[in-house]
């Protein structure tokens, strides 16, 4: 924060911009509903505060110096500035931007459809979606809050459980005719990782009566993108539920070996722990509490 010195009162500032742009402290007066001598006050209060001089006295008016006509154009940017703000905190008091991180699978096939109801119900609030692949600290960016894979384990953030993960073992047809007869037969076959969930093989067949085993696997940064190398018989992947159905159902992908296994990790909204609250944070926070209590 600067020091209050280089921070004028509004009232200051406002009486310097009129008696600039309307060229008498006669007509500001008239403006701002105030005296002459109550513009000269105004006037010599900022010039204390600031230390220079910004207007002189020529033949009865006062004028602006060249100095106080180059800051009179960035005082009356930074007026403007204020002035739109407050119109649109009165016309939008509930409302305003989110800016929210997601994570690109998740955020296309669960959050998407629900942001949709979400905009018919809070037409105040824009929602705005950047891709990010892991959870990160809030500090240093202009994120209001994210979509975060895993346990409740980041310090500094409040936590909105939205969903358990499971993830079902699915290959092509053409490198799978038949589901396996044991788990332990993916070992002969390429498997297809997400990059940072390396454990994900091994909680797997772990599940299956196989643990202790952690096998190597093709890695890959987002689900979209493993999902179309598993399609192309490219190996074994492990992909959540809500992203296999339609490759399910059309053939292009076969389960592998068992049902669905419930991931290691949930879905959670989180925001910063620190920060005031806001109207529409707390609106998305609302509904989607609703969509997860109900599974909707």
């Amino acid at each position: 924060m600067l020091p209050r010195r280089y921070l004028p009162s509004v009232a200051s500032l406002t009486a310097l911009e009129a008696l600039d742009r309307l060229g008498t402290a006669s007509a500001a007066a008239a403006e701002l509903s105030l005296t002459q001598g109550a513009i000269s006050r105004q006037l010599q209060v900022l010039e204390g505060q600031l230390g220079v001089a910004l207007v002189t006295r020529e033949r009865q008016r006062l004028v602006l110096t060249p100095a106080a006509r180059d800051y009179v154009a960035e005082v009356r940017k930074a007026l403007k500035i204020l002035s739109d703000a407050s119109l649109t905190l009165r016309a939008n008091p509930s409302g305003g931007t989110l800016n929210l991180a997601i994570l690109p699978a998740f955020g296309m096939h669960w959050l998407a459809p629900r942001l949709a109801r979400f905009a018919g119900l809070h037409p105040e609030v824009t929602v705005n979606l950047s891709t990010r692949l892991r959870p990160f600290g809030f500090d240093g960016t202009a994120f209001d809050a994210a979509i975060h894979y895993g346990r409740e384990d980041w310090p500094g953030v409040s936590f909105l459980k939205l969903m358990d993960e499971d993830i079902i073992a699915v290959a092509s047809p053409a490198l799978v005719p038949a589901p396996l007869a044991q788990a332990t037969e993916v070992l002969a076959l390429p498997l297809l990782q997400l990059d940072g969930r390396s454990g994900d093989w091994g909680r797997w067949l772990a599940h299956h009566g196989a643990p202790g085993l952690r096998p190597p696997a093709m890695l890959f940064d987002q689900f979209a993108t493993m999902a179309q190398a598993a399609v192309h018989g490219m190996g074994v992947a492990l992909l959540p539920g809500f992203l296999t159905g339609a490759d399910l159902e059309a053939g292009r992908l076969v389960p592998v070996f068992g049902p669905p296994v419930r991931a290691h990790g949930a879905y959670y909204l989180v925001a910063p722990a620190g920060r005031p609250g806001r109207a529409p944070l707390a609106s998305l926070r609302r509904f989607l509490a609703a969509e997860a209590d109900t599974g909707g």
